[in-house]
């Protein structure tokens, strides 16, 4: 279809619906104007399924990429935007056909997705880079580019759509931008240890933004009371006494703990409140409460299944929606009564039955994986990324790292003390998760005994732990700049020996091979924790991907990868950098910054390097 023809046929989807409106905040599920149609983003699937809310049959599922996230209707229309967070993309459907019309192509990770009413805008969270893009969705033009805080992902519109409200996944700060210049107007931060916000909503009537998220409190050496879920209720009217309330889920209902709150919605009368909880596989359905003091008040506990992720009202506020991402299901719920209506399978397993099972496991807060139901493999390891926290770790601080390569990168942990995934059945049993553990009988307590064929779902927990794959970084999509070239030189120099230990297609010495040939490397930073235990010699990570895993070395005390040259690297231990100008410095960062600047599969297939299967 030709540009112009697509523009044309674009404009008619826009303007040829009625004039309701379903919704301006951002959810991996959405429901049009009418509430005659959903959509859902499925991640593992690669795919957004259409679903007929009169029928509940499934319209389409229509393939969009790897790893989608947000999606919107655009304003009244039957248009639907989905960000595809792998592939840097905002995809349109049209969800009566079952069609992609158009693609917008962004810089990095799209997350959250939202509409104006009158279907002229949409806003785009970028992750990484922490930005909201404008964008006109019939010329696909990047109208403005809001600057609003690094790892940015929830964002909603206030109801007279005058204000823009950002979430930060990290630290679940709140940022206020007006629509009218687009500056930051307004901030609301919480405690230092909130964590892992994706998502917030907008009263209908009322000046509050709710905002779920975790707290990750670093300083609990065994990790007791370190992970709660909360729900953060901001008063947005401007002045001296506003404020943010946090209120804790696991204390909420007779101390009944859940875990990893994933989304909030709220019904368009403002009365209803729901918050769904990925790691304990149930909801709260709350009541709001009219007192600027206790905000929410208990109705309901329900279970609708497998990781619930995504939770909608409709827009007349009689039924609830919600996504469970482990059994590929949407269930419809009255909210008179919070009765179970409708089940809907919207995409079938696209991952193989063993790392299915290992994923349940992983996103699981319950037995036989966690004993007290406040912690999962994902509260620190969400989708395989890291959590942006220093641990501090009865070994000493430990940074989180990513997962992406894990397969090609073993040992596992930086004190390179387990072999195999399947060495955290120690952790499953030991104090911080106390689960009765995935393997029959004792295990060895020296991790010198493979632990790996000893049970179906402890092989199935390290599958899925070891399948995540590395994605290109956005600074490389056009090749490496001049700068970077430069960079690549000194990092492949004699001089700098960067190379010496980031060799390789992986950019590691780190491999899976015997404990006995483990590389462990003392790079100076042993002795900057008086609490460890185990150094001063680390495993190597990978380089790929370090654009965006910052802070950065074990202890989490480098803030940028320039840090790491310089002011962490005052011995020369951590590569020979001490005699590099500022401009190289910056050449060598600018390098860092574009790993991988192509896919690293075939060239680490072919160095010999063997994955680790599970």
């Amino acid at each position: 279809m030709k540009s112009s023809h697509v523009l044309l046929f674009v404009g008619i989807l826009l303007s040829s619906w009625s004039s309701s409106f379903a919704g301006i905040s951002n959810s991996l599920m959405d429901i049009s104007a009418d509430g005659t149609l959903l959509i859902c983003s499925n991640r593992d699937s690669g795919t957004a399924t259409v679903v007929d809310l009169k029928t509940s049959n499934v319209l389409h599922e229509i393939p969009v990429g790897k790893h989608p996230e947000g999606v919107s209707f655009v304003g009244s229309s039957k248009l639907a935007a989905v960000a595809i967070y792998d592939e840097d993309k905002i995809v349109f459907i049209d969800t009566i056909k079952g069609e992609l019309v158009r693609t917008i192509e962004v810089f990095d990770e799209p997350y959250g997705v939202v509409s104006t009413t009158d279907g002229k805008r949409l806003y785009v969270t970028l992750d990484f880079p922490g930005q909201v893009l404008e964008l006109d969705p019939v010329t696909g033009k990047t109208l403005r580019t809001f600057e609003v805080g690094p790892f940015t992902r929830g964002v909603a519109l206030r109801s007279d759509e005058s204000k823009l409200y950002v979430v930060q996944y990290y630290n679940a700060l709140v940022s206020q931008s007006s629509l009218e210049n687009g500056k930051v107007t307004d901030q609301w931060s919480c405690s230092r240890t909130d964590n892992l916000a994706r998502q917030l909503v907008t009263h209908p009537t009322r000046e509050k933004v709710y905002v779920s998220h975790i707290r990750s409190k670093i300083t609990s050496i065994h990790g007791q009371g370190s992970i709660f879920p909360y729900v953060s209720v901001v008063d947005s009217v401007p002045g001296e006494e506003r404020r943010r309330k946090r209120i804790p889920m696991d204390a909420f209902v007779n101390n009944q703990v859940t875990a990893n709150p994933w989304e909030v919605d709220i019904t368009p009368d403002g009365k209803h409140f729901y918050v769904i909880f990925g790691g304990t596989n149930d909801m709260y359905v709350c009541n709001t409460i009219d007192d600027d003091y206790r905000e929410l008040g208990y109705v309901a506990r329900l279970t609708p299944g497998l990781n619930p992720r995504a939770i909608r009202v409709g827009p007349k506020g009689q039924f609830f929606y919600v996504y469970t991402a482990l059994d590929f299901t949407v269930s419809k719920f009255s909210v008179a009564d919070n009765r179970l209506i409708q089940k809907t399978k919207i995409t079938e397993n696209p991952l193989t039955d063993q790392v299915l099972a290992g994923k349940i496991l992983f996103y699981s807060a319950l037995q036989p994986m966690v004993a007290r139901r406040w912690i999962s493999c994902s509260s620190c390891h969400p989708d395989g990324q890291p959590d942006g926290r220093t641990w501090h770790n009865p070994e000493g601080l430990r940074n989180t790292q990513s997962f992406a390569g894990l397969r090609w990168t073993h040992p596992v942990h930086w004190s390179a003390d387990r072999d195999e995934v399947q060495d955290f059945e120690h952790t499953i049993r030991g104090p911080l998760m106390g689960g009765s553990g995935l393997i029959k009988g004792a295990v060895d307590p020296s991790l010198k005994e493979p632990n790996r064929l000893k049970s179906d779902r402890l092989d199935a927990l390290a599958a899925y732990t070891n399948s995540h794959d590395f994605t290109i970084s956005p600074f490389a999509k056009n090749g490496l700049s001049d700068s970077a070239t430069r960079g690549k030189s000194l990092f492949e120099s004699e001089k700098t020996k960067c190379a010496t230990c980031h060799t390789g297609p992986v950019f590691t010495d780190s491999a899976p091979v015997a404990i006995s040939a483990f590389r462990m490397h003392d790079v100076g930073t042993g002795n900057d924790d008086e609490s460890e235990k185990m150094g001063p010699r680390y495993d190597t990570p990978t380089l790929l991907g370090v654009y965006r895993s910052a802070p950065y070395l074990h202890h989490g005390k480098a803030l940028t990868l320039h840090d790491v040259l310089t002011t962490e690297n005052k011995e020369d231990k951590h590569g020979v950098t001490s005699h590099l100008s500022e401009t190289q410095i910056n050449d060598l960062v600018e390098f860092l910054k574009s790993l991988p600047y192509e896919d690293p599969t075939n060239d680490i297939k072919s160095s010999g390097i063997k994955a680790v299967d599970f």
